[in-house]
């Protein structure tokens, strides 16, 4: 089964290898038929701890690391907004 990619912009950077990232998707609202944008925050391993605050980079679905963290930062550094 292939693994899941999100791409997402870094909201928290405070803890030790563990970066915040919010992940925004853009739904249809079922009776007005307006697209509306909802967001969801995922915990994600970088174990380098490159990203920042403001970054742009792609999360990988992963085998649970803790209580909260089963995503990973992939390694780009050309991840386009």
């Amino acid at each position: 089964m292939p693994k899941r990619i999100l791409q997402g912009v870094v909201v928290s950077d405070a803890m030790d290898k563990t970066v915040v990232v919010r992940v925004e998707r853009r739904v249809m609202h079922p009776v007005y038929k307006k697209f509306i944008r909802r967001s969801k925050k995922y915990s994600a391993h970088d174990e380098t701890n490159s990203a920042k605050v403001g970054d742009v980079v792609r999360i990988e679905e992963c085998r649970p690391i803790s209580k909260n963290k089963c995503w990973t930062v992939i390694a780009d550094d050309a991840v386009q907004a």
